[in-house]
């Protein structure tokens, strides 16, 4: 990734910096002299626009106050250069940066909300759950860092799991659950165009749609063919009968749960094409603490 304060950057923004400001006082200098306003054979310059027949600007200086209020800024400007970062990646007179005053802000807060988080993650989250101050921590915590993907009511979406239900990719014990939370998860399904050709994909989908009472599949002989088919290359993560790993994160064909949608077309795309999923771990960037409360309430959402 290109840096934006190392190397040429770095000087092209001193340059612009410098440059801009240097730029600006000759601007408020030049158009507050008194030459801009000199007389041409008596008469005072005008800008050559003329309104309602002899109304005329006037090549006037700006207002003295006006430009000694440019001039300000102006010196506002560089006494935050010499305090604080602006050209490129000089640290100028307070050695300030925006990690530290994160990394300050972190520890802070840490300091004063630690103990709040700590005091809960000795009990087991299935007593947890019983706790109503605790699961509206950890809702609080649910809205701040998981509805973007699972949704405000943890209902998800095309792509991302519903957190109300009981079909759990990676298991939905209390352990399994907070595993997920803290190291984040993979998914991978292999794209098949290739091994089995469009014909092949049909009586996949087929196959996969036999399984499932919710989506029976059309046509018996499609399936049949799919069945082979599924057995040598579908069975290993998903399971001779089709009800998925937990250990691999491989979906249950079996039950009325799909992820990408349940219809020819969607089921066809994940067959051919394949499908990734990331989960992202939130350990370092959480804690453990919170982690275990965040658990909790995803956990109590298919435990009531």
């Amino acid at each position: 990734m290109v840096s934006f304060s190392d190397g040429f950057w770095n000087i092209f923004i001193i340059v612009s910096t410098l440059g801009g400001l240097i730029g600006l006082y000759l601007l408020a200098t030049l158009n507050s002299s008194a030459s801009v306003a000199e007389k041409s054979e008596g008469e005072p310059k005008t800008m050559g626009h003329v309104w309602d027949g002899d109304l005329e600007e006037l090549n006037n200086p700006l207002p003295r106050w006006w430009v000694i209020m440019f001039y300000m800024t102006l010196v506002f400007a560089v006494v935050y250069l010499i305090l604080y970062p602006g050209l490129g990646s000089n640290t100028m007179t307070l050695n300030w940066t925006q990690t530290q005053q994160y990394e300050a802000e972190m520890a802070a807060a840490e300091k004063h909300y630690g103990p709040i988080f700590d005091q809960y993650q000795k009990t087991p989250v299935e007593d947890l759950a019983k706790d109503t101050a605790a699961l509206a921590v950890g809702e609080r915590l649910y809205a701040s860092y998981c509805t973007g993907c699972h949704g405000s009511d943890a209902g998800g979406g095309v792509g991302y799991p519903n957190l109300r239900d009981r079909a759990w990719l990676y298991g939905g014990k209390p352990e399994q659950v907070q595993a997920s939370i803290l190291n984040g998860r993979n998914s991978i399904m292999p794209p098949w165009q290739a091994a089995l050709g469009d014909e092949g994909v049909s009586q996949m989908v087929a196959y996969v749609k036999s399984l499932n009472a919710s989506a029976p599949g059309d046509s018996n002989a499609q399936a049949a063919n799919g069945k082979t088919k599924y057995i040598q290359l579908c069975a290993a993560c998903h399971g001779a009968n089709g009800t998925g790993s937990v250990a691999l994160g491989a979906p249950n064909l079996t039950d009325d749960v799909w992820l990408y949608g349940s219809d020819d077309g969607a089921l066809a795309h994940s067959i051919a094409n394949g499908r990734q999923g990331k989960m992202p771990a939130h350990k370092d960037f959480l804690g453990e603490a919170k982690v275990h409360l965040l658990a909790t309430y995803i956990w109590s959402l298919s435990n009531p």
